[in-house]
């Protein structure tokens, strides 16, 4: 059996949320579900529901955040990371790790929706960052 569910969320860096959020809300016509400052990472969001997926919108609250690097990079902004429901995170990164897939983070914290987060590194993805995310068992 498969330890993962589906795309949770498609990551968007943004410099200017609340902007973004206008032009989001017109794009997608709905309203965002859900805003939240995710203190650890840095970072705003405003996530919009698509189905059973999800959009994040992220704006970097400080220099030092990964959406901030990105943005200095890449000015217009754009897909920052896909992210991925699994059952097992710390399965997960066990097993990247037995086959030599480069992770950012060796062990989930915490993050938006109070869920375990964990990133693999893009150099061993494509170019692409790839977020794993479990909701908590509480």
């Amino acid at each position: 059996m498969s330890n993962f569910k589906k795309i949770d969320h498609l990551g968007i860096a943004v410099a200017d949320l609340q902007s973004a959020v206008q032009k989001y809300e017109v794009l997608l016509q709905t309203k965002p579900s859900h805003f939240e400052e995710v203190v650890e990472q840095k970072v705003k969001t405003a996530f919009f529901e698509l189905g059973e997926s999800h959009i994040e919108l992220l704006e970097a609250t400080s220099e030092e955040s990964p959406i901030a690097k990105y943005l200095s990079k890449n000015p217009k902004g754009g897909i920052h990371h896909i992210c991925i429901e699994v059952e097992d995170i710390e399965q997960a990164l066990k097993d990247y790790q037995t086959a030599g897939i480069r992770l950012i983070d060796q062990q989930p914290r915490l993050g938006a929706h109070d869920k375990l987060v964990a990133f693999v590194h893009p150099a061993d993805t494509n170019g692409v960052l790839i977020e794993l995310s479990q909701s908590r068992k509480h």
